[in-house]
């Protein structure tokens, strides 16, 4: 097995969680099909990703929590050197919010269409918000339902850069699945697949599907997410487990590019 670098062996080395959510017990919108019985506060991300050598991170905002991004943001202005945001907001936003998200850390919105309607028809007709994201360098951030995704992808403008959340959920993890074949279309230039969320596959093998996106998009198209503290599938919250699973994927000389380089690019550029 190969051995993953951490803080201790690099002190300076940058890398990043791309995927991982704060949050307060009981605060859920209304409607919600999940409300937290505990807080998932950033203090507790860090205490579990420094001591792993994880220095920066992509808070995303839930779905329960909706367009309420103010838990979010706060974290973010806690520490703006290390953090960026993902959001949800409304499709009628006006650039000049977005604007102002994006001088607090935001850098994608977030469309979480798994368990519900995967219809975009609010989103059509929106060029002055498609206008502002490609303005500011922001990308679309994507979460479907197995084998949506080819549909979804559809119905959004062709120069957004999207980012696929948990792995893009195909029907299978071979070259022929429909959703593979689409993203090998796309080719890393205007597609991220996050490699997180391996417990939300449905059965498909985790290691096989990584496998099939290094091979038609290569390791420039990839990034890692812990999804922690992985809501409703809380007994794989080990956040070292987490982690230890990227390198059972991958080879050890592509690390840096999945940790450091690509995110960085795609979030602090």
């Amino acid at each position: 097995m190969t051995k993953m670098y951490h803080m201790s062996e690099a002190t300076s080395k940058i890398q990043v969680d791309c995927h991982f959510h704060v949050f307060e017990a009981g605060q859920a919108i209304v409607g919600a099909r999940y409300t937290p019985s505990y807080d998932s506060l950033l203090s507790d991300w860090q205490a579990r990703a420094t001591s792993l050598g994880i220095t920066h991170g992509v808070l995303v905002q839930p779905s329960f929590l909706g367009v309420d991004n103010r838990l979010l943001l706060a974290s973010l202005l806690a520490d703006p050197h290390r953090l960026r945001g993902v959001a949800v907001v409304s499709p009628s936003i006006r650039p000049e919010e977005l604007r102002v998200l994006h001088t607090m850390g935001i850098r994608g919105l977030r469309l979480n269409l798994s368990g519900v309607s995967h219809d975009l028809s609010d989103w059509q007709g929106r060029a002055s918000l498609w206008d502002s994201l490609l303005e500011m360098g922001w990308h679309i951030e994507i979460h479907t339902d197995r084998g949506a995704l080819p549909g979804v992808i559809a119905s959004l403008p062709s120069s957004l850069h999207l980012v696929i959340d948990h792995m893009a959920k195909p029907g299978r993890a071979d070259l022929d699945d429909p959703t593979i074949k689409l993203l090998e279309r796309l080719t890393a230039k205007r597609v991220t697949i996050k490699l997180s969320g391996a417990y939300r596959l449905h059965g498909v093998d985790a290691a096989s599907l990584v496998s099939s996106f290094y091979q038609v998009l290569g390791p420039s198209a990839l990034i890692w997410g812990s999804d922690w503290p992985c809501t409703n599938f809380e007994h794989y919250a080990n956040y070292a487990d987490l982690l230890s699973a990227l390198e059972a994927w991958l080879p050890e000389n592509c690390l840096d590019e999945i940790l450091t380089t690509n995110p960085m690019r795609l979030y602090w550029q």
